[in-house]
């Protein structure tokens, strides 16, 4: 078998020659950032996600960290730090996986069936629970507030926000999330 290096560098390559966008800054392969479409007839259908991935030394042995880094409506995701409540990612990791089973098979299911019985957002739970046609319409409002850019990769939309980042640092604004998922 190959060493954790050599496999990290081939995941995400594989990811790279997919259909996927992927930004390594630094050309550094633990931490980077892909660019993650909702699934087709979802209430995420039109959203384009920054979703932010950090492989540990371990890796594929030990599971990598996942954060949105746009805001999402989800009863699994942490609306602040992006965290993902995931279990085959957080507890049930296999070697077996590779990053494009996290985008092409993982995030897609997990909004396709959120489980609001194991939120890390309550109050997407609780308004899945209590009135679907509400929580549809709060998922779609947040799919056209911060995950629909008008064509622009993510990439791209971040290059162009002069007040985003000053210094390395985040300036709070309502549009954006601060802090980092630790998983």
């Amino acid at each position: 078998m190959s060493s954790p290096s050599k496999r990290r560098e081939m995941d995400v390559m594989k990811l790279m020659m997919s259909d996927y966008i992927v930004d390594t800054p630094n050309d550094r392969l633990n931490e980077f950032s892909v660019e993650f479409h909702g699934p087709k007839e979802s209430f995420y259908e039109g959203g384009v996600w920054k979703v932010r991935v950090e492989l540990p030394d371990a890796y594929p042995y030990k599971s990598p960290s996942i954060g949105f880094v746009n805001k999402i409506f989800h009863p699994n995701v942490d609306e602040l730090s992006g965290s993902v409540c995931l279990d085959v990612i957080n507890q049930s990791w296999s070697p077996m996986f590779d990053l494009l089973n996290i985008f092409e098979v993982f995030l897609p299911q997990l909004l396709l069936y959120p489980n609001p019985s194991d939120p890390l957002n309550g109050d997407a739970a609780s308004l899945m629970m209590k009135d679907k046609k509400q929580y549809e319409e709060k998922v779609k409002e947040y799919c056209e507030r911060y995950a629909k850019n008008n064509g622009k990769s993510v990439a791209e939309e971040d290059d162009s926000g002069e007040d985003e980042i000053s210094d390395g640092q985040y300036t709070s604004s309502d549009d954006e999330i601060p802090g980092r998922a630790d998983l």
